[in-house]
This record gives C-alpha cells, structure tokens and sequence, in this order.
C-alpha cells in the first residue's frame, strides 16, 4: 500500500473515529435516553443480538439492490447505444428520460406496488426507475466523447459502424460509464428502500426499511439505528466496489485512474 492510498483510507477512518467517539460523549455526558438517541454501543449490541433479524432483511434489500442495478445497467446502455445510433431517437426519447429522474419514486411507487403483483418485482422496478437515469446520460455522453482525429482515422481506415463502436466508443464511453455506475449503485439501494417504505410490506421476506418500521412504531429506536447503520455501511461498500471495479476494468489503460491520487 503506497502512502497517498494509506491515507486515502486512515483519514476518513479517522474522521468517523471521532464522530462516534463525541457521539458516545455526549450521549454518555448528558444521559441521552436510548428511546432518544441510542449510544454507538448501544447500537453495536444491538446488531450483534439482532443479527438474525437484520441480517436476514439485509440480504433481502441487497437482492433487491443488485437486481435493480443489474436491470438499469442493462437497459441504460441499450437506450444509450439507441440514442447514439440516431439522433432523431435520442432527440424524442431523451425527455422521457429525464422524466425518470425528476418524477419522485414515492408518487409513483404505490401505482407500481398495486399493478405488479410480485412484491419483490414491484420493488426491483421501482429501484430501477431510479438508479436508471445516471446510466443512460452518462453512457450516452461516453458514447459521444469521442476524439475527433481518432474518429476521423477510423473513416480513412473504411471501418465500419460496428467497428467504431466496439473499437473506439465503447472504451472512450467505459470511464463515464463506470462513473454512472457509480452513482447508479447508491440510488438502487435508495430506490430498493424508499419503494419497501411505501409498500409497507410484512412477513419473512422483508428488507432493512420494514425493520426500519417496525421499530419506529415499537419504539425500539436502537434497532432503528443499528438498521439505518447497516444501509449506510451497504451504500459505503457498493461505491467501494463500483470503484473497485473501475480501477480494475481501467487501471492498466486509461489516465483516469492511472493517473488517480
């Protein structure tokens, strides 16, 4: 480990080390109620003893979170490659797009919830609508952000359009997309959550947002907390393998991570 990525990842530990160390204090220092604000520690034992409940919900949020990534990584970079090939299409389509970006999940979630009769399908379409949009703009700019004197030796050279694409868009286009990838793996856990809030669904095959409920209305507030912890430790590890990902699918090749600090 170099020096530069050592303290890549000790200056953030550090931060969160003396965020819940004067979170302890003042919880400790001011005798916090825990049906208030719960300790870290409090938190801590409460994920070790309802660890099979959590842990249980906390593989079902991340079916639901893979699925949905899995579903807009596959349908964004069709409607890129479409929006790319014709500019009529992207031209009369593009708008669409962006209505899945600016349309609240919440105001069309329980309409997904009462057409779609599978709970788990119900919730990977609304985490896909989504997690979908970041894929499809920033594919489609990748696809586009070609260099003008490489594209202009591809015509000299006669290639054809599928060579262009496979030889010359396609890893220009690779860096903005796993940049939306990035982002898209965050908002497919927010989309997976926010879409089991509102379908306020029960039984065993329930995610972390149901558990989040239950315990609202129990007033069992550390195991709110120990759920909310367990989605932002979720959201922290998907961007770290998104990342990871990236540096592995570029890191031999391309200056965006060759030349990272």
């Amino acid at each position: 480990m170099t020096r530069d990525q050592g303290q890549r990842l000790l200056l953030p530990l550090f931060v969160a080390l003396v965020i819940v160390g004067l979170w302890q204090w003042w919880v400790t220092a001011y005798d916090i109620p825990q049906f208030l604000v719960p300790s870290p520690l409090v938190v801590a034992q409460t994920l070790v003893m309802d660890w099979s409940l959590l842990g249980a919900a906390l593989l079902v949020t991340l079916k639901v979170t893979f699925l949905a990534l899995f579903c807009s990584v596959l349908l964004g970079v069709t409607i890129a490659f479409a929006f790319v090939q014709s500019k009529w299409i992207e031209t009369a389509f593009f708008p669409y797009a962006v209505l899945l970006q600016v349309t609240p999940i919440v105001a069309i979630a329980p309409l997904i919830i009462i057409w779609v009769k599978s709970p788990t399908a119900s919730l990977v379409i609304c985490a896909t609508l989504v997690a979908l949009f970041p894929i499809i703009a920033n594919t489609t700019l990748g696809l586009r952000s070609v260099n003008r004197g490489l594209q202009s030796l591809f015509k000299m050279n006669r290639a054809t359009r599928w060579q262009t694409l496979v030889r010359l868009r396609i890893p220009s286009a690779l860096p903005y997309f796993f940049g939306g990838l990035r982002i898209s793996s965050g908002l497919a856990l927010i989309g997976a959550v926010v879409a089991e809030f509102v379908a306020g669904t029960g039984g065993t095959g329930t995610g972390l947002a149901y558990q989040i409920l239950q315990a609202g209305y129990q007033l069992n507030i550390p195991r709110m907390f120990a759920a909310l912890v367990l989605i932002t430790l979720t959201g922290v590890t998907l961007f770290a393998l998104m990342g990871a990902l990236s540096k592995w699918a570029l890191g031999s090749w391309h200056e965006s991570e060759t030349n990272s600090i």
